[in-house]
């Protein structure tokens, strides 16, 4: 991991960082979209995602960009919203419709939403593995006081077969 991402990784526990987080999503998404997927703002220490819902109540398609990490043949994501007290749009966009596109290096795959218990087994070893790519999710977790959603975003029926457009999650 080089030097620009070490020091996100630290930067990110500070509050400063977490306020400036929606402003740095706005950029990120703009940068990724344009590079379809080969550039991001965070550099490439990280595995990132571009998340395509369906707004709950505009029916449109909503981007968000996202670290995941690869587990059980999907992605891992979590709704931390950079520790704030309120969870993040998309996580109820995916409660509302769990169909979705990911895409990872420009490449698409749709996926099934499946929102993981706040607690148990499988809870715990995700979070883990979320923790493994990006350890400033305890530091939101506690900021925010609230249960963070955590989602495994599964291939869509033929995505896992290699009949649907992706790639693998890489692994973490």
């Amino acid at each position: 991991m080089g030097l620009y991402a070490r020091g996100l990784r630290r930067l990110g526990h500070t509050r400063w960082l977490a306020a400036l987080g929606p402003r740095l999503v706005a950029a990120d998404r703009k940068v990724q979209r344009r590079t379809r997927g080969r550039m991001s703002v965070m550099g490439r220490g990280f595995t990132q995602l571009l998340l395509t819902t369906t707004g709950r109540r505009s029916g449109q398609a909503r981007v968000s960009p996202l670290i995941y990490a690869a587990a059980d043949g999907g992605f891992v994501v979590a709704g931390t919203n950079f520790g704030q007290r309120h969870h993040p749009a998309w996580t109820g966009n995916l409660l509302a419709e769990p169909a979705a596109v990911v895409s990872v290096d420009g490449q698409e795959t749709p996926v099934r939403a499946r929102l993981v218990p706040d607690a148990g087994p499988e809870r715990e070893r995700l979070w883990a593995a979320m923790l493994r790519v990006w350890p400033a999710y305890d530091t939101y977790a506690r900021r925010a006081g609230r249960p963070i959603r955590l989602f495994l975003l599964e291939p869509a029926d033929g995505a896992a077969d290699g009949t649907a457009n992706g790639p693998a999650p890489r692994a973490t």
